[in-house]
């Protein structure tokens, strides 16, 4: 565990926020989860809740409430899940629009008070709040990571084990690109206890896992009448273990593209090892044309996002 183990998080009193900051404290992942919301009391409520939970397992962490973005201070990690849901009536730009005037305005403080934090972004767009968060930092680009792919990857694994019946805990399925319609899902890197998915599976059964997977999330709201809230926490929880523990284990997360696979000045979901210092390295998968393809459509998705944020003078 890192000595500096304290993690914020910034609309903890949200369904994702929460759930993350109950995976640290059950984990006892960090000594202190500092909960940040607009809503005191609800973050308090929550708090209370987790820190019996917490006392239930024995977990020596301690969730606390921030009154202020000053106890934010000295965080080693700083996970934003703040965000509006798309209401009845707002269009897709204005909802970039409004979440990344929210992202601006916590990431100002942010830099303010854990100026050497590594930033987790949850919020959605995801690639174009990951964007905006490391543009309004300033951090290097290790430290402004988003959470997407790890997600991706488990909605698909489970759509391969829901297909062939067998193989939970065995599957390893491979997801890049941007969050959305168009994630790039790559079944021949994609393997059950290492025999590759195509040895198991027709190519029609692939492609129905493929379209399942880029749609779980809708499929979800339809039944739940909610966005997902428990794998994507879970998935940041992962991700915030580690970086604490220093693993360097290998994950696709959202991270800010300099030349790597052709692409520069944009944010997508790439393999990249997560250790004590954030994205430490981005790693290359060789492409074929096909995937290619389908990675630069999904870059270029991500680059109409942030041309909106130009064109309405925002960066």
């Amino acid at each position: 565990m890192s000595i500096n183990s304290r993690v914020s998080i910034i609309g903890a009193g949200g369904n994702v926020g929460g759930i993350v900051a109950y995976s640290i404290a059950m984990q006892g992942l960090a000594h202190e989860v500092i909960l940040v919301d607009r809503d005191m009391d609800r973050a308090r409520g929550k708090a209370l809740d987790m820190n019996q939970a917490a006392a239930a397992m024995r977990s020596h962490s301690v969730v606390k409430v921030a009154e202020s973005y000053a106890d934010i201070k000295d965080s080693k990690i700083v996970v934003i899940t703040a965000g509006f849901p798309r209401k009845d009536g707002m269009s897709r730009d204005d909802l970039l629009l409004k979440n990344a005037e929210i992202m601006r305005e916590v990431v100002s403080e942010v830099k303010i008070y854990a100026p050497d934090s590594i930033l987790i972004i949850v919020s959605n767009p995801l690639d174009a709040m990951t964007y905006v968060a490391l543009k309004e930092s300033g951090f290097p680009r290790e430290r402004v990571i988003g959470m997407a792919g790890i997600l991706d990857s488990a909605r698909m694994t489970h759509f391969i084990q829901e297909k062939l019946g067998f193989g939970a805990g065995q599957i390893r399925a491979s997801v890049i690109g941007g969050h959305g319609d168009s994630m790039v899902l790559l079944p021949r890197f994609s393997t059950v206890a290492g025999i590759p998915l195509s040895d198991l599976l027709s190519e029609k059964d692939i492609d129905e896992i493929v379209e399942k997977t880029k749609h779980g999330g809708a499929e979800i709201v339809k039944f739940l009448g909610s966005s997902a809230y428990l794998a994507p926490g879970k998935a940041t929880a992962i991700m915030i273990e580690s970086i604490l523990r220093d693993s360097k284990k290998i994950f696709p997360c959202a991270i800010y593209l300099d030349g790597e696979y052709g692409h520069t000045d944009v944010v997508t979901g790439v393999p990249v090892t997560l250790g004590c210092e954030g994205g430490e390295k981005i790693l290359h998968v060789t492409l074929d044309s096909s995937e290619k393809k389908q990675f630069a459509h999904s870059v270029s998705s991500v680059r109409d996002l942030i041309e909106v944020l130009r064109v309405k003078k925002f960066f």
